[in-house]
């Protein structure tokens, strides 16, 4: 892979950059992820997330496994280029492994004493029914 456009972006010692995927209709933040230089590839080449797992370390084809595919709509790149932001259409709804449209479902409640986070977004289908 020689692709000039790649080596735009500032990627970190490890060949990886930090990823935020927008519902482009709503605007709503769903996931954080990472990307290398062939999943950014990739995503621009299937016109679908593919991110970088930093545990499983492989490329993971979001909703390879629960048919959740993000369907990218633009991908830009922040002002330090360091920063990915797609703007995807998230498929049947459900971002996050948990089962809910989000993965940022819980919101912090309280005082810096007497804090704690609530998870205030539903789960829209069971993860046992997602992940066989």
């Amino acid at each position: 892979m020689s692709f000039r456009w790649l080596n735009k972006v500032k990627w970190d010692d490890s060949g990886l950059v930090p990823v935020i995927a927008q519902e482009a209709s709503s605007n709503e933040v769903l996931m954080f992820a990472w990307m290398n230089r062939e999943a950014l590839s990739r995503t621009v080449e299937l016109g679908e997330a593919v991110y970088w797992s930093r545990s499983r370390k492989k490329l993971w084809h979001k909703g390879e496994e629960s048919g959740h595919i993000q369907k990218v709509k633009e991908i830009r790149l922040d002002c330090d280029e360091d920063v990915i932001l797609l703007k995807i259409e998230q498929v049947d709804g459900i971002a996050c492994h948990t089962g809910r449209h989000s993965c940022f479902f819980q919101k912090f409640e309280g005082t810096l004493d007497e804090g704690e986070w609530q998870s205030v977004d539903p789960v829209l289908k069971d993860p046992e029914s997602i992940y066989k």
